[in-house]
């Protein structure tokens, strides 16, 4: 994956993250957003392979964490807060997993004048 490309699918994860979190939108919206948080974790999952890719692990696991707690949150009344709780706790590990594997540009090296 080049260099742009995971910094711009990092940025759309966790965007769609903080959305799926504040709960502001309507779920149409916030369905919309988590399955963005999916799959820009699996297209990122090459990446944890990498030296430095130990982040991935948050977004993964974090994905994961939100998909099942809004699910839930969705479908069973008895558990709204616990799953919902449980899907905020999962997108803040992707903002956290985003924000640390976010990768900035090489410095340039100048040579010194002599």
């Amino acid at each position: 994956m080049s260099l742009r490309r995971l910094q711009v699918t990092l940025i759309v994860v966790g965007l769609a993250a903080l959305v799926v979190m504040a709960g502001l939108f309507s779920t149409a919206v916030r369905v919309a957003c988590l399955v963005v948080v999916i799959v820009g974790a699996w297209w990122t999952e090459p990446e944890r392979s990498r030296r430095g890719g130990g982040w991935w692990l948050l977004v993964g696991v974090g994905a994961a964490l939100a998909a099942v707690g809004f699910v839930v949150a969705e479908l069973s009344e008895r558990s709204v807060t616990p799953a919902g709780i449980a899907a905020i706790i999962g997108c803040a590990l992707v903002v956290i997993g985003a924000t640390i594997g976010f990768p900035v540009a090489p410095k340039r090296r100048i040579a010194a004048r002599r």
